[in-house]
């Protein structure tokens, strides 16, 4: 199987024009991704429009493949049918599936309380083909790595035919997660998720959210260039770089780049690791 290169958007926020993310798949679309993935606002089936008109220009009118974030914690099984009745409509058949994180003050109607009871009723409804996220360095809410390798299992076996990970910045960490997953009998491909840290800020924000690990020599990088936003955009772009690198010396099925709606930086990377995806 051919490895796969993907960016991952986000919808502008309410009080910014909506053209401003035109103009970061204007700048994407010269990578020729393999698709483009368009995250989903949490807390209720109204964050579906949104994803809907974005996915729907990237799939028609762009003409990249189009793949759907849906969180269902926070859905019924009747939005979600709806919600896919609509993605069909518009062409996109790719849906990443996710638990989803809580909303203070959402209702939780608890028909998905899992990503994999989300993925066995996606199945149901019709021929899509789903995506499933997972964490080399375990969920932030899983009680132990067992038990989130457990779930991750019950996810492929619920119907997710992909896997994408969470951002990582030791790859060490992903290679012992591959080789667990491998172990467990988990034989789908897994995309590696990059996450090139172009602010300080940015990277204290992602580490608080999401608990990722920071190796010494990105810390060092942060102590260094942190101060300076333009060494700093660099040192992350650089950063990123070699990751990249290293993951396809070591044969992963896929790189997905969290762009964070900025199109300078992915074509920097891609600029720089074209040719060894593409080989």
């Amino acid at each position: 199987m051919a490895r796969t290169f993907s960016f991952e958007i986000f919808p502008p926020k309410r009080t910014a024009p909506i053209e401003t993310i035109y103009r970061t798949l204007d700048g994407l679309r010269l990578l020729h991704p393999d698709f483009i993935s368009v995250t989903y606002g949490a807390g209720g089936s109204q964050n579906a429009e949104h994803t809907l008109g974005i996915v729907h220009k990237v799939q028609n009118e762009y003409h990249i493949p189009a793949v759907a974030h849906l969180p269902g914690l926070h859905l019924t099984k009747a939005e979600v049918a709806k919600i896919l009745e609509d993605f069909a409509k518009a062409g996109v058949r790719d849906i990443l599936a996710l638990r989803g994180d809580p909303v203070e003050g959402a209702p939780l109607p608890g028909d998905f309380p899992y990503a994999s009871d989300l993925i066995r009723f996606i199945k149901l409804m019709g021929d899509f083909h789903v995506t499933a996220a997972c964490y080399p360095e375990v969920h932030p809410q899983a009680t132990s790595e067992a038990a989130d390798l457990r779930h991750l299992k019950e996810k492929v076996d619920a119907g997710a035919e992909r896997l994408i990970t969470q951002l990582f910045f030791d790859n060490e960490r992903f290679y012992r997660f591959r080789d667990i997953t491998d172990a467990l009998g988990i034989e789908v491909p897994i995309e590696a998720g990059i996450m090139p840290v172009t602010n300080k800020k940015q990277i204290e924000r992602m580490v608080s959210i999401c608990h990722v690990q920071l190796p010494k020599k990105f810390t060092r990088l942060l102590e260094r260039f942190g101060d300076n936003p333009v060494a700093m955009r660099d040192a992350g772009i650089a950063y990123a770089v070699n990751q990249i690198v290293d993951l396809l010396i070591a044969g992963v099925s896929g790189i997905h780049l969290y762009t964070m709606n900025n199109p300078y930086v992915a074509q920097e990377i891609y600029n720089r690791v074209v040719t060894l995806i593409r080989s």
